[in-house]
């Protein structure tokens, strides 16, 4: 009886010299922490859920969806460019990824095309914020078929830049989520061809 108690004093003093040294530890953070956005917890732990789920981290940063079947590549890109024009999105580029891998490679690949677009009076409020938000520049779409023939669209998840660090100035939060939903307007009405 006495052995057992000793062990469980052991365990107790263990556990105690742990969480003291956490508390030492992780101190310094919990300012900066609480000075996060409200949002991000919530941000981090969808990342972390996808993750978990499937073991590809680009996968958790991505907004997407599948192309309705029966909508060709041309009718996909006619629905981009008229509901990017009728948000006041503008259409900077356009890359032909897989043509260009087919005529580097000489192998056949599937369809993949990236669309760029922006708003550059947002975009230069945002890298003005902070210089490293350039790197989200210009927003990209793409338009990509799978192993089985099925078309998807997707974009980055502005989240991570929206709420993933401290609260955007409220101007520029405003800028930002209208960017976000724009582009996921236009990827949902482009995967429904719904002009």
């Amino acid at each position: 009886m006495r052995f057992i108690r000793n062990v469980l004093a052991i365990i107790g003093l263990l556990a105690l010299i742990a969480l003291g040294y956490a508390i030492f530890a992780l101190e310094p953070y919990a300012g900066q922490v609480r000075a996060l956005d409200s949002k991000a917890p919530a941000v981090y732990a969808q990342m972390a859920r996808t993750v978990l789920e499937t073991g590809d981290a680009a996968e958790a940063m991505v907004y997407k969806r599948r192309v309705d079947e029966g909508l060709s590549v041309s009718e996909v890109e006619d629905v981009l460019r008229l509901v990017a024009n009728e948000l006041n999105i503008r259409n900077v580029g356009e890359l032909p990824m897989g043509e260009e891998v087919r005529n580097v490679t000489g192998e056949d690949f599937p369809f993949l095309q990236i669309y760029m677009f922006c708003d550059v009076t947002i975009a230069a409020q945002m890298v003005r914020y902070s210089p490293a938000m350039a790197a989200y520049l210009p927003c990209r779409i793409v338009l990509q078929e799978d192993d089985e023939g099925n078309l998807w669209l997707m974009t980055l998840d502005l989240d991570v830049m929206i709420h993933g660090g401290r609260s955007l100035p409220p101007e520029l939060r405003e800028q930002a989520l209208h960017v976000k939903q724009a582009l996921e307007e236009i990827i949902d009405r482009a995967a429904v061809g719904a002009f």
